[in-house]
C-alpha cells in the first residue's frame, strides 16, 4: 500500500505485537483511527477484538475491505470512510490508534471527551513529552494541562523511524490515556477550557498579562473580576508554573 501525506505504515512486527499487547482487547470493543496497511489492524483482530476502524483515505480503505473481506463478513471489523476529527464515532470500550501527526492534538482532544476505558495512542514523540509534561514545569503546555485534568498518562516506549515505511524524521512515542474525573471540582468545562487556552496563547507573559490580553475570548468584565479576585502569588506568575489547582481556581471565580 502507498502511504497517503502524514501517514507513516507500522511495519515492524515486534513494535505492532507489542503495542497489541499493552491491553487485554479479548471481546472488547476497539476503535482503531488511522488504519493505513492493517497491520494494527490484523493485530487487534488476531486477539479476538472488534474493530471500528476509520481511514481518511479512500484508497486504502477500499484496499482494507478486500484484506479483511472475511473479518468484515463475521462482524469482527467495520470499516468507516471519514475524517476522525470531525466524523461520526460510535461507541467504543478502548481505542489503540497509530495517530497521524498532523492531527493527533484535534483527535486527542476530541477522544477526551468521549466516554472509554483505556487509550492506546502513538504520537510523534516530543508530543508524547508533552502530554506528561508536569504542571508547573517549563515543559508543560495546553496539552499537558488539558489532558492530565482528565485522565492519568502513562508514557510506554519509543518507536525509532525505522520502524515505519516511509520513515519519518523523529522518533515515535507510545503511551496509554486512563480517563478519570478532575481532581480539583471544575465548574464549567469549557471555561475551563478556554482559560487553559487562553493563558497558553501567551505563555512567555504573566497569568495577569495573559487575562488582560484575553478579554474577547473570556469577557472583558469577567477577566477584571478575576484579575481583582486574584492572588498576586498568581498573577505575577507564568501559566508554566501554575499547578492544576491554580487553572481550576482562575476558571471557577465567578
Amino acid at each position: 500500500m502507498k502511504a497517503p501525506r502524514d501517514q507513516h505504515f507500522l511495519i515492524d512486527p515486534n513494535a505492532v505485537n507489542r503495542i497489541a499487547d499493552l491491553e487485554d482487547v479479548q471481546g472488547k470493543k476497539v476503535l482503531e483511527i488511522g488504519p493505513g496497511n492493517g497491520a494494527l489492524t490484523r493485530a487487534l483482530l488476531d486477539r479476538g477484538a472488534i474493530v471500528h476502524a476509520i481511514e481518511l483515505d479512500g484508497l486504502l480503505c477500499e484496499q482494507l475491505a478486500v484484506t479483511f473481506s472475511h473479518e468484515i463478513e463475521q462482524g469482527q471489523l467495520t470499516l468507516q470512510h471519514g475524517d476522525a476529527t470531525r466524523c461520526e464515532i460510535p461507541p467504543f470500550e478502548m481505542t489503540v490508534s497509530n495517530l497521524p501527526y498532523s492531527a493527533s492534538s484535534k483527535i486527542t482532544f476530541r477522544l477526551m471527551g468521549m466516554g472509554f476505558r483505556v487509550a492506546v495512542l502513538m504520537y510523534q514523540a516530543e508530543f508524547a513529552d508533552r502530554m506528561v509534561a508536569k504542571a508547573g514545569t517549563k515543559d508543560c503546555g495546553r496539552l499537558s494541562i488539558m489532558v492530565q485534568t482528565y485522565a492519568v498518562v502513562q508514557h510506554c516506549f519509543r518507536l525509532p523511524p525505522q520502524c515505519f515505511s516511509p520513515r519519518p524524521e523523529v522518533h515515535s512515542a507510545v503511551v496509554k490515556i486512563f480517563p478519570r474525573d478532575p481532581i480539583f471540582y471544575i465548574n464549567d468545562r469549557k471555561v475551563y477550557a478556554d482559560v487553559v487556552r487562553a493563558l497558553f496563547s501567551h505563555r512567555r507573559k504573566t497569568v495577569r498579562n495573559c487575562l488582560r490580553g484575553s478579554g474577547s475570548l473570556l469577557g472583558e468584565a469577567w477577566v477584571n473580576r478575576v484579575i481583582a479576585a486574584l492572588p498576586e502569588e498568581i498573577l505575577k506568575s507564568r501559566p508554566e508554573e501554575l499547578y492544576l489547582e491554580d487553572f481550576a481556581t482562575i476558571a471557577n471565580i465567578p
